[in-house]
């Protein structure tokens, strides 16, 4: 199965790989921004996330298996390929299984080492939607504000549910899996990894996802990256800060 995927723009494949239970209409804005720029923008749902397929099966090497078919099927021999957090974690997999794929990686707010699971408040408040009780968006949300008491966060995750049909709601993300399997979503880099490419990583300045002292680990791995920091931002630096990180990524686009 290829995976779902918004296409636009003309000119060299620049691939862009949302995060846990996010999906490709989150990087529209800046997507539409990138393409100005002269790139064939792939705004692209990992397996288990938006309108790509659902799967029991869950891990990096699997999501790299699946953007490899999405290259085979796109006919994609080399591209400027993009990811946020969990899909940070794909680019990076695919990028040292593929090198010869990739001019340029972007890495948004992650690291290659291990994080703790610490989304089990997101995952509790997701998993107590009763979709035979809920009818509106409106109660939806009430459910989900006994969990998360963040405006933001709701409405991201809000962003997955959608009407199956008439008066039936749905969550477009594979929760039960994605939950079960969340030991997967921080798993660290395989040790022997390596991308020799031009690399940028970019963290939120108060996000903490990207410390200082890892700056050695992401030179053991991507030897020619460069890290930065977008300022007045956290984890989700696209939206909090977009003028800057698109700042930053044109520049090194233009190197």
């Amino acid at each position: 199965m290829i995976l779902h995927s918004q296409i636009f723009g003309e000119g060299k494949p620049f691939i862009i790989l949302h995060g846990l239970l996010g999906m490709s209409d989150n990087w529209r804005t800046l997507g539409r921004r990138f393409s100005e720029l002269g790139y064939e923008m792939h705004l692209v749902d990992q397996r288990n996330h938006g309108r790509s397929f659902h799967s029991h099966e869950f891990s990096y090497d699997l999501m790299a298996a699946d953007l490899k078919s999405y290259f085979d099927h796109h006919q994609i021999e080399n591209c400027v390929l993009m990811g946020h957090s969990m899909g940070g974690k794909t680019a990076m997999r695919f990028a040292t299984l593929y090198p010869e794929m990739v001019s340029k990686l972007f890495v948004a707010d992650i690291g290659p080492k291990e994080y703790p699971h610490h989304h089990q408040d997101i995952f509790k408040a997701l998993l107590s939607l009763n979709f035979d009780e809920i009818s509106s968006r409106g109660e939806a949300e009430e459910v989900l504000s006994e969990y998360i008491h963040e405006t933001g966060i709701r409405l991201f995750l809000m962003k997955n549910l959608y009407w199956k049909e008439k008066g039936v709601m749905a969550s477009r993300a594979n929760v039960e899996v994605l939950n079960d399997q969340i030991e997967e979503v921080g798993k660290a880099l395989a040790k022997d990894a390596r991308f020799e490419g031009e690399t940028l990583f970019l963290g939120g300045a108060n996000s903490g996802y990207i410390e200082p002292m890892d700056e050695l680990l992401i030179k053991k791995h991507f030897p020619n990256a460069t890290v930065d920091m977008v300022s007045n931002a956290g984890h989700w630096l696209h939206s909090e800060n977009p003028s800057e990180y698109f700042e930053k990524v044109s520049c090194f686009l233009a190197k």
